[in-house]
């Protein structure tokens, strides 16, 4: 049975040096025509929660969806440019993501809370759009929920590639949101201490595989191949 690996975005893969947070100041201005007084609360929650939070948090209610769709895309291409200047992959990213596409039995696509035309345009800004299957992944845009991303991942494999929706997947992410959604969701998670969060905090939210970072290709790929089945 195949694996089914799926990557968080920033502060896993790639860092975005505040670009993230200037695309939502921008988003909610477009919408509220007015700045925000205090930067998006994001840690992995999806552009859903973070964009609603932000209104939450100025007395103003929030937007319709499409219309925040909208604006999260243009701001997104806006500060396409800013994220190549100042932002950075993350060490050992490019060798483990090569590792992963090259193993026949896993298909390694990614689990974000962007919304799908900012997540390719990260991912494209540093060449890694490439080294993974965007078309069946999971996005902000698709729940508020991150644990539900899990599902519409699985759907997505199962549509594209034929596989069985009880496939088993994998979250590799920086967040204890991220840890939280696999363990909700029943998938498997690597966690790494690449963010904001230390190994210790990540383990304390239910992590049993911690890793510092990305930099051990080796690591990495043992760690994805203990979840595979036996006899795989």
């Amino acid at each position: 049975m195949p694996l089914i690996v799926l990557w968080d975005i920033d502060h896993t893969l790639l860092e975005n040096a505040g670009v993230s947070k200037e695309i939502y100041a921008s988003a909610f201005t477009q919408l509220a025509r007015q700045k925000p007084v205090a930067p998006a609360p994001t840690e992995g929650r999806t552009d859903r929660l973070i964009l609603a939070e932000m209104f939450r948090q100025h007395g103003l209610p929030a937007p319709d969806w499409p219309s925040a769709l909208a604006a999260l895309e243009t701001a997104g291409a806006a500060h396409s440019d800013q994220l190549r200047l100042r932002g950075r992959v993350l060490p050992g990213v490019l060798d483990a993501l090569r590792a992963v596409r090259a193993d026949h039995r896993m298909v390694s696509s990614v689990l974000t809370g962007n919304i799908a035309a900012n997540a390719r345009m990260k991912l494209a800004a540093f060449d890694l759009d490439q080294l993974v299957d965007l078309s069946v992944g999971a996005f902000g845009a698709d729940s508020a929920d991150r644990a539900a991303l899990v599902d519409v991942a699985r759907k997505r494999v199962h549509a594209a590639y034929g596989l069985s929706t009880d496939t088993p997947v994998v979250l590799i992410g920086d967040t204890p949101r991220d840890v939280d959604a696999a363990l909700t969701s029943g998938a498997g998670v690597i966690a790494v201490a690449s963010g904001i969060h230390s190994a210790d905090e990540l383990r304390q939210a239910g992590a049993d595989r911690v890793l510092p970072d990305l930099r051990d290709t080796a690591a990495v790929m043992a760690a994805l191949r203990d979840a595979l089945p036996t006899g795989t």
